[in-house]
């Protein structure tokens, strides 16, 4: 019997952990459909997702205010809220002009020069890390590698002592639950107690950046200048690092650990990429294709629209399906399939489109082209551990494995 779209509650723990099948029915039914009781349109295919994000003075960015939460009105939430700095508009949740601005100073920091630049120091962090499991012949991967690469590397361009990375991770959960939308009340009042811990902690390595700059990209920030454009102060580079602690850590966490278990279920596709190692690049495209760390994000309808013949009025709440569009048969032949030559892979839109396409694609890849090459060198006969029920995150906007036990050979 055929699914049909009344059978899913898209805002479900079910169908957050596994929502393959009811975005395929919402691509064939309604690919611009208003979840019931709520101002909420989804949109689910590959063209009319691209088609929004090419309009964001319709589909706006500024979805600030739905991330507050009860902090608009709890008074306890707001006092926490008052001792640290003011959240403002940067680029996650910023239209133009003010996104362009700010976009253009940050893409000072992410130049493909201070990509490239980091590569051997992220080769040494993977092999440190492997170093760590290597002769066990076994890993919970999640967690003894799949947030020690991103959160080190990030850390480390954050100006943050090693010492300090589990305060890094402590933060960078906080933020990804906040931006997930699915907490309590007392859930949200931690955010905001960790929101001015990273605040208060981050405005130090600010100041020490501001005396001594050093050569990374804490210190590009802080240095940006554009003619004519005023350096970013200090709520504005808060927001910006918080917003890259997130970006540069938990979506690649998701993605190291994805593509892991899709080599693992894909004997085949891993033995291709074995024997041609050259093929790792267009790999973690796929995986990026596939598991789509950041598998929805919010759009706020600032003006009457219509979209794929479905009219949305001023004041709705878009929420863009990266990861249906990723799975689009219009755009991907066979698209759930784990195919490490798929020819057309870079049209996926795991990083966003339009000018809200994420600043750090660049970093992301980079860390997991390394990761992947060293993983495949140094470790054989990948398969999972036990005690694996491969569950995810619950959060509506990232995707991620909560963990994943393996077991190798050494090779």
């Amino acid at each position: 019997m055929t699914a049909t779209l009344s059978q899913f509650n898209f805002m479900s723990p079910e169908v957050v952990e596994d929502p393959i099948q009811a975005n395929a029915v919402a691509r064939r039914e309604a690919p611009v459909y208003q979840l019931p009781g709520t101002p909420i349109f989804m949109i689910s295919t590959y063209d009319l997702i691209a088609e929004a994000c090419a309009q964001p003075a319709v589909f706006s960015n500024d979805f600030s205010g739905a991330l507050q939460g009860n902090a608009r009105e709890d008074e306890q939430i707001k006092a926490v809220i008052a001792t640290g700095w003011p959240q403002v508009n940067t680029l996650l949740t910023a239209d133009p002009p003010v996104h362009t601005r700010f976009r253009k100073l940050v893409n000072l920091a992410f130049s493909p020069a201070r990509v490239n630049k980091v590569e051997a120091h992220v080769e040494k962090i993977v092999d440190d890390l492997i170093d760590r499991f290597i002769d066990t012949g076994r890993c919970e991967f999640v967690k003894e590698f799949g947030v020690g690469l991103p959160l080190t590397v990030i850390s480390d361009q954050l100006g943050a002592p090693r010492a300090d990375i589990a305060l890094f991770k402590q933060w960078s959960d906080a933020f990804a639950d906040r931006l997930g939308g699915m907490l309590t009340r007392d859930q949200e009042l931690a955010c905001a107690h960790q929101v001015v811990a990273f605040q208060h902690y981050m405005k130090a390595r600010l100041e020490e950046r501001r005396e001594s700059p050093k050569d990374d990209l804490l210190s590009d920030l802080v240095n940006a200048r554009i003619e004519d454009e005023r350096p970013l102060d200090t709520a504005e580079l808060l927001s910006i690092v918080q917003q890259l602690l997130v970006a540069g850590n938990e979506t690649t966490t998701n993605s190291l650990a994805a593509g892991v278990l899709y080599l693992i279920q894909n004997p085949a596709e891993e033995a291709k990429v074995r024997a041609n190692p050259d093929l790792i690049k267009n790999m973690v495209e796929e995986v990026l294709r596939l598991e789509t760390p950041t598998n929805s994000m919010w759009r706020v309808v600032k003006q009457d629209a219509v979209l794929g013949g479905v009219k949305i009025p001023a004041g709705s709440t878009a929420l863009l399906r990266f990861g249906s569009g990723n799975r689009d048969e219009s755009r991907f032949a066979q698209p759930d399939k784990f195919d490490v030559e798929r020819r057309n892979v870079h049209m996926h839109l795991a990083f966003g489109r339009g000018i809200h396409s994420c600043v750090g694609a660049m970093l992301s890849r980079k860390e997991m082209q390394v990761a992947f090459r060293r993983i495949l060198a140094r470790m054989k006969n990948l398969r999972l551990g036990a005690d694996n029920d491969l569950k995810h995150h619950t959060n509506l906007l990232l995707r991620g494995l909560k963990k994943l036990n393996i077991e190798f050979d050494k090779a």
